[in-house]
């Protein structure tokens, strides 16, 4: 692991870490595109709007899992880099008997306040029964969900990337064959398209859990190691919580989004969601090299090899840019025909060929923007990372929404994405400048030897 972190080329360590994760969220996508056609070939308009307003609670799971699983690969990695073993084993056991136990909480909570969070997320009177019958299914299986999450994440740190996306890969294909048995075959609606999901997340928390027990040196679930002490407890939920409340932005953002342009009809609402469905291909990739990249960073961080992770920092926004660029024209050129794949209908069709192009023209910010966010969660600095993770689909986004929308309605906010992710660029770039003085710690290495 040493030899991997801190001596390998950084291209090649970059990209054995990166890839799989790439991959494995790409196939994840790929499944919420398939889940979409399925679920749009119905041609009601209503059930694929209901499904997109419940989405968001996914991504509620996923920020609580963030807390724990994003949180303690963190310090893990810092740990490794200052070789401190035994420690890594007990931080990697407690994040996840702590996501057990924060599922079932959130479980109880989510059916308490059912009616409460469906309205938030934008269900109304035509879409209510469908998205309620989403939303049950997904809070039952909300252990299963967590338990897909937070493994993987911890899994990277030992550079068992591939396995990382060997599960949740396994779980994604599973997800695509029941999908259209549940949806057309056995005629069970929305909640057949969630069965389908959580039947895919029970096959991913089974290979995980595999590979943890056969492959992983420290990362492991033994009760034995569930418990840490005060300060690296402080420093997961120090790291976490700033990554869980990036998830809850993203949440809080998709479901003002639907709410605001339940407005304009369900036929507008389906369109974002279609758009954002496209979109997360882009973003979820870029997420991936993310992720593929922090544990690279943090273990240098934690060594102290300022030079070596100086390169990762400039390959990595190498890589995120160019792909966003890429990515991005390539869409742009085909927005009416990949719109076209999910709904025949000319208005959704226009709709979200508009809304696609206002949402990809910033993308390669978002990259950087990514970049950013994941050194400030890597170097401890949680102040930073909490500003970071409140802005783009936070404070900023919402306030975007808002002004635009007065100002010039519809298409207010739909640019609303565009203007956040040019002011939280700035944001990051100021905090980025300030936090991390690559240069001066470089020089003084170079002194000291």
């Amino acid at each position: 692991m040493n030899e991997l972190f801190a001596k390998a080329p950084i291209k090649q360590v970059y990209f054995k870490l990166a890839f799989p994760v790439v991959l494995g969220m790409i196939t994840t996508m790929v499944y919420n595109l398939a889940d979409t056609m399925f679920v749009a070939k119905t041609g009601d308009a209503n059930l694929v709007a209901a499904v997109t307003i419940s989405t968001p609670l996914i991504n509620f799971l996923i920020a609580f899992s963030d807390i724990l699983g994003l949180g303690g690969s963190s310090v893990i990695s810092r740990l490794f880099g200052e070789k401190k073993y035994e420690e890594a084993r007990r931080v990697s056991s407690f994040s996840i008997y702590a996501g057990i136990i924060t599922s079932f909480i959130l479980t109880a909570i989510l059916f308490a306040f059912e009616k409460q969070i469906l309205w938030l997320f934008g269900a109304r009177a035509s879409t209510y029964a469908d998205a309620a019958e989403f939303y049950r299914v997904l809070a039952i299986g909300a252990v299963f969900i967590m338990c897909s999450l937070i493994p993987q994440n911890l899994l990277r740190t030992e550079g068992l990337a591939l396995e990382a996306m060997i599960g949740s890969i396994s779980g994604t294909v599973v997800a695509i064959i029941l999908d259209p048995v549940f949806l057309f075959g056995l005629k069970m609606g929305a909640t057949g398209v969630a069965t389908a999901n959580i039947i895919g997340f029970i096959v991913t928390d089974s290979v995980l859990f595999y590979y943890m027990i056969k492959r992983a040196k420290f990362i492991n679930a033994k009760v034995k190691f569930m418990k840490v002490k005060r300060h690296l407890f402080n420093e997961v939920i120090a790291i976490g919580i700033p990554s869980s409340v990036n998830q809850f932005a993203n949440t809080f953002g998709m479901a003002l989004l639907n709410s605001t342009l339940a407005a304009y009809g369900a036929k507008e609402v389906a369109a974002m969601g279609i758009t954002q469905k496209i979109y997360s291909i882009v973003i979820l990739a870029i997420v991936g090299f993310t992720f593929g990249s922090q544990p690279l960073i943090g273990f240098n961080y934690g060594a102290k090899n300022w030079q070596r992770l100086k390169e990762v920092l400039h390959f990595d926004i190498l890589v995120q840019v160019v792909y966003a660029v890429v990515s991005a024209l390539i869409l742009i050129v085909f927005t009416h025909q990949i719109v076209g794949l999910f709904m025949n209908d000319s208005l959704i069709i226009n709709s979200g060929s508009y809304m696609l192009l206002a949402t990809l023209i910033t993308t390669p910010l978002a990259g950087i923007i990514m970049v950013y966010t994941t050194v400030f969660q890597s170097i401890g600095n949680a102040w930073g990372a909490l500003i970071m993770s409140l802005a783009r689909q936070g404070i900023v986004y919402s306030l975007a929404m808002i002004v635009l929308q007065r100002f010039f309605g519809l298409h207010g906010i739909v640019w609303a994405q565009a203007a956040s992710d040019v002011i939280t660029f700035v944001i990051g770039y100021v905090i980025f400048s300030k936090s991390l003085n690559l240069k001066a710690k470089i020089m003084n290495e170079q002194n000291n030897n």
